[in-house]
């Protein structure tokens, strides 16, 4: 599994940018360690004003959520 990370300037300064890609780094490692398919490639985009503020339990459970939505079955 590879895993990529990016964060635009309209995140912010180099500063709100790294802090953003922590926070992605951190719940990719818990997250996609448990419910992410191997030979899979995962792009974790930070967005402006939500990454970096948005609670960390949240933004876990909105990473848990996607990977569910876009690994389950298909209608």
């Amino acid at each position: 599994m590879r895993i990529g990370f990016t964060c635009s300037k309209k995140v912010g300064n180099a500063v709100a940018r790294n802090r953003a890609k922590r926070r992605l780094r951190e719940i990719a490692r818990l997250v996609l360690a448990d419910i992410g398919l191997p030979d899979h490639d995962y792009v974790l985009i930070g967005r402006a004003e939500k990454t970096a503020q948005r609670d960390f339990v949240l933004l876990q459970e909105d990473l848990r959520r996607a990977i569910v939505k876009l690994h389950g079955p298909r209608t």
